[in-house]
């Protein structure tokens, strides 16, 4: 059973694991390990997660075992994470977090959904409806990365 809550600071720790591990596993299929320590470098910086978090809305999915998912967004409708542990990928958890961020901002008013999909991540957001803008190069810490720009008209 999943239970979907909102963040909370205690989370900090745990959900920055949990984004570390995600990228690591589940990105490796589509990242070189540069790529992969670029975009998750260990140890992470707990500081800048910390403020990521409190600038946007977080929900956290739990299990038995604790968080197993975590989505983030902003009031304009951008997705700006959305992430499960790899223990739980695959079984709905991303599904209902998404489908939970999309009810709040729907709730909100907001018409229009956005993302930048990582190429492990778009053919989900492709999934749920959401459509590819533009192919993306970005480069973090040295290494660049493809993604892809994708929106989604929501029902508001």
């Amino acid at each position: 059973m999943i239970a979907i809550r909102p963040y909370a600071p205690a989370d900090l720790k745990t959900l920055v694991a949990l984004f570390t591990a995600a990228v690591h596993t589940l990105g490796a299929p589509h990242y070189g390990p540069q790529q992969l320590d670029a975009w998750a470098p260990r140890p992470p910086d707990l500081e800048t997660w910390r403020q990521r978090f409190e600038a946007q809305h977080t929900l956290v999915a739990e299990d038995a075992l604790g968080p197993c998912g975590f989505v983030s967004w902003r009031d304009d409708g951008y997705i700006d994470t959305l992430y499960t542990a790899p223990r739980c990928a695959r079984r709905g958890v991303a599904t209902r977090l998404v489908q939970a961020a999309e009810d709040a901002l729907s709730a909100a008013g907001v018409t229009e959904l956005s993302t930048e999909a990582s190429l492990a991540a778009w053919p989900f957001f492709e999934t749920r409806g959401f459509e590819v803008v533009e192919p993306q190069t970005v480069t973090r810490r040295g290494a660049s990365f493809t993604r892809f720009l994708m929106r989604k008209e929501n029902a508001a």
